[in-house]
């Protein structure tokens, strides 16, 4: 059985979906999923990025898009009330979920993303963060140190690993990236011999080409 490692920050839409979907695009495969909330913003601060929100008609296009998608694929999606929202506590909260040297289980993570993306409210909202913590009952405080350099080395290791954006997947040496990567992390595990061939190597070495200044 070959094991997915699944990049994610609670505040993506994009991963909400991806979350969603898993299940029905690897259905009949042989995998099994480790979930690793890591902090998309340090990404962006490593590669030089800046977020889709930061850009406003690339913000306004990814929610429209965001959310033909999830009418496309019948999953339910709100946008949060704000947005973008700091995602840090969500993520503490998935790592306390998880046992010492472990990571969190798809029930706290689907409980985080539902939090987040299921009916329009704040995300940050104290009251429902308290509530969503009573539930998962965290076998760890959330603000602990351990939680927190567990939150830090998920994503050094997801920097490390050349993951630029969320979600992202890891499958050997093998990283996709984006929601309509799925299909291709299918194919490969199935087998296809593309990923045996020339293409994916070929296409993804460094080319000669205008740089910008």
């Amino acid at each position: 059985m070959r094991r997915v490692v699944f990049w994610l920050d609670l505040v993506s839409p994009f991963a909400a979906l991806a979350f969603e979907r898993l299940p029905q695009a690897l259905e009949g495969l042989s995998y099994e999923v480790e979930y690793r909330p890591i902090l998309f913003a340090a990404l962006l601060r490593h590669w030089g990025q800046k977020g889709p929100a930061e850009i406003e008609p690339k913000r306004a296009w990814t929610f429209r898009h965001v959310h033909w998608l999830a009418h496309r694929h019948g999953i339910p999606l709100d946008t949060p009330a704000r947005h973008p929202f700091n995602p840090l506590a969500l993520l503490r909260l998935a790592w306390a979920c998880a046992p010492a040297g472990g990571t969190p289980n798809r029930r706290a993570v689907e409980a985080l993303f539902r939090h987040a993306w299921r009916g329009g409210a704040d995300a940050e909202d104290g009251d429902r963060l308290a509530a969503l913590t009573a539930m998962l009952a965290p076998a760890r405080d959330p603000g602990a140190d351990e939680v927190k350099q567990a939150l830090r080395a998920a994503t050094d290791a997801a920097i490390a690993a050349g993951v630029f954006g969320v979600p992202a997947f890891s499958l050997g040496e093998r990283a996709f990236w984006g929601f309509d990567a799925l299909e291709m992390l299918a194919a490969d595990l199935r087998g296809d011999p593309w990923f045996d061939g020339p293409d994916w190597a070929r296409e993804g070495a460094a080319r000669d080409g205008v740089t910008r200044r």
